[in-house]
């Protein structure tokens, strides 16, 4: 049997105390949040917020299946009395001669599937040579990019419209393509580099160790473990671009109008036929809400990375 000095073990007690105080200083407000945001009444109170949230898009997908003529004669909370539900407003919506949503969703997803690649692969080497390559003007460089965040898109409208139309490619998906990088970039950049400052420091330097280089280290070491911020920033720029109609409107043209133009078309142009603007309003929100539910654990995860320090 082994006996520990007295000496020993009261230090150990004390390292122990040392560490207990030291865990819940830094732990203290992280565990009182947690606990006020697990709570019954919270809980209670995000279900309410998710059902009041959830009502007016459960009445957009229920009139959307109604007959032109239950719309006018009733709401739709009426219709579990005397279903009458059919296809046609989304036939009509997606295939009519005089909607023709169709062409516009595909010019939507020509317009966002680039629009997201783009500015991920450029803030992808950006970020990385902020967060692991010294050079000279690093700090204040990234200072800059980050406060172009606080621009607004509004400003920056007409000197690239300017642009465009001196340069003659005005009107075409490129400089749709074009612009959203470019807003989506200091976001972009910031993000992902916060989340490659996280990843431990002697991953890289075992790989520098090995012979690797920045090629090597950046797709084989850093790349894998991005996942989660890629993801996160993939489903706000879908999400963004996707629902975008200011800089569709500004920048392109009627053979490049996306799904979001054309459904605010119908807002004006029909107003009075719901049971288009309804089919067509779900027509252009399924697409993000089932992108958004499919990825949706990256996206906290990614949208916090670099807000706790280690």
């Amino acid at each position: 049997m082994t006996v520990i000095p007295p000496t020993d073990l009261l230090d150990s007690q004390v390292g122990d105390s040392r560490k207990e105080s030291k865990l819940s200083r830094a732990d203290k407000r992280a565990i009182a949040v947690k606990g006020r945001l697990s709570s019954p009444w919270a809980s209670a109170l995000a279900i309410v917020i998710a059902l009041l949230w959830t009502i007016p898009t459960l009445g957009l997908l229920v009139t959307s299946f109604r007959p032109r003529s239950d719309i006018r004669r009733s709401g739709w909370w009426t219709a579990w009395q005397d279903p009458n539900f059919s296809f046609d407003n989304y036939t009509e919506v997606l295939f009519g001669s005089s909607t023709k949503l169709s062409t516009y969703f595909i010019n939507s997803l020509v317009i966002t599937l680039p629009a997201v690649v783009i500015p991920i692969s450029l803030a992808l080497l950006a970020a990385y040579a902020f967060a692991w390559i010294d050079f000279k003007g690093r700090n204040i460089l990234f200072v800059a990019v980050f406060a172009l965040q606080v621009v607004p898109i509004q400003v920056t409208m007409i000197p690239l419209l300017t642009q465009y139309n001196r340069s003659g490619v005005s009107g075409t998906f490129w400089v749709i393509w074009l612009s959203h990088s470019i807003f989506a970039l200091p976001l972009a950049i910031y993000l992902l580099h916060n989340f490659m400052k996280q990843i431990p420091r002697e991953l890289v330097e075992a790989a520098r160790v090995d012979g690797a280089g920045h090629v090597k280290i950046f797709f084989r070491v850093l790349l894998p473990l991005l996942t989660p911020a890629i993801a996160s920033f993939a489903i706000f720029q879908f999400l963004w671009v996707w629902n975008d109609l200011l800089v569709a409107l500004v920048f392109g043209a009627p053979d490049t109008a996306p799904l979001t133009v054309r459904v605010a078309e119908l807002a004006g142009t029909r107003g009075s036929q719901w049971h288009l603007l309804s089919a067509g309003a779900f027509v252009a929100m399924v697409v993000p809400l089932i992108v958004f539910l499919a990825l949706q654990r990256y996206f906290v995860r990614g949208l916090l990375a670099g807000s706790v320090k280690g």
